[in-house]
């Protein structure tokens, strides 16, 4: 079976300010990478748009109503600080979620051996009501009540590898006793959460500081000690991977100094515990990474993996 790739051009259609880190290059510089030769089997999927019953799986409709009622005709308004909302930011956020309960679908009908969501606006950093860290609707947490509560699965485990604690996520899945959210994360670090006591309601988060300055020796200590026990004491039935690249030492939002090889790396620890929990079955979705090259570069050493172990 393939890997499937879902993305969309709607999703270009997110405006940000000039100068803003989350922009629409993101986009084309994956697809960039994605095109080389060695890609020519990854199954390309347009991602769909998603129903507003699948947004609310994790969000309520007052929220939604919000954020259509201060959608500008043109230009960019500010929800944040940091984020922006224009004409095409919702149809873009929309074709995010359904880009990642397609996937969930493909791989647990069979359709396809494990899938990455490269779409735009990233999620993790959505609250139930509060758009916040560039991100508007939890895409993946959405993605994980889809599997648990219409496709009959009893264990979902979220991994988050971004630079930044998946606040969004934890807030989403604080409740879900039948998902595991694991987060590391650089700690100083906005958004100032993911603090190892924030267990979740039924001991279903672990987050793993990781200081400032650290790289390729911490970050595999800490996964082979607490994260893949437990992954494997969890047994999910389905692996979702909130994908950040922005732990590479060459991102300007952080301060970590992950290479290339680590997302390989990781890529490939994670898909074995796929393989021996739960046939395989992994669905990454795209969260951060705003250098480039290094975005270009992480993204297609993990979608290589993808495919290779696929």
């Amino acid at each position: 079976m393939a890997t499937h790739y879902f993305s969309h051009d709607d999703c270009l259609s997110h405006i940000t300010p000039p100068g803003h880190p989350e922009r629409a290059d993101r986009l084309k510089a994956i697809d960039a990478a994605l095109s080389a030769a060695r890609f020519g089997g990854l199954d390309r999927i347009a991602a769909p748009l998603a129903e507003e019953a699948d947004v609310l799986l994790c969000h309520p409709l007052r929220y939604i109503d919000r954020l259509r009622a201060v959608v500008p005709q043109s230009g960019t308004v500010a929800l944040d600080a940091d984020t922006h909302i224009s004409p095409g930011s919702l149809q873009a956020a929309f074709r995010a979620v359904g880009a990642g309960i397609a996937a969930v679908d493909a791989v647990l009908d069979g359709a396809a051996a494990n899938a990455f969501v490269g779409c735009r606006p990233p999620g993790h950093h959505a609250e139930v009501e509060l758009p916040m860290g560039f991100c508007l609707f939890g895409s993946v947490s959405i993605a994980a009540k889809h599997a648990l509560e219409r496709r009959g699965l009893g264990r979902v485990a979220v991994v988050d590898f971004d630079v930044h604690h998946g606040n969004g996520t934890q807030d989403l899945l604080w409740q879900e006793r039948r998902s595991l959210f694991v987060s590391s994360h650089q700690m100083p670090l906005w958004p100032g959460t993911g603090e190892p006591h924030e267990r979740g309601a039924h001991d279903n988060v672990i987050n793993i500081p990781l200081a400032p300055g650290s790289g390729s020796t911490e970050m595999r200590r800490a996964y082979e000690a607490q994260v893949f026990p437990a992954l494997e004491a969890f047994r999910p039935e389905l692996i979702l991977i909130s994908a950040g690249f922005d732990a590479h030492r060459d991102d300007p939002l952080a301060n970590l100094n992950w290479s290339t090889e680590d997302y390989a790396w990781l890529t490939g620890r994670l898909c074995d515990v796929a393989e021996a929990s739960c046939a395989g079955r992994l669905v990454s979705t795209l969260e951060g990474g705003y250098d480039l090259t290094a975005l270009g570069q992480s993204v297609a050493a993990h979608v290589a993996v993808l495919m290779e172990r696929g």
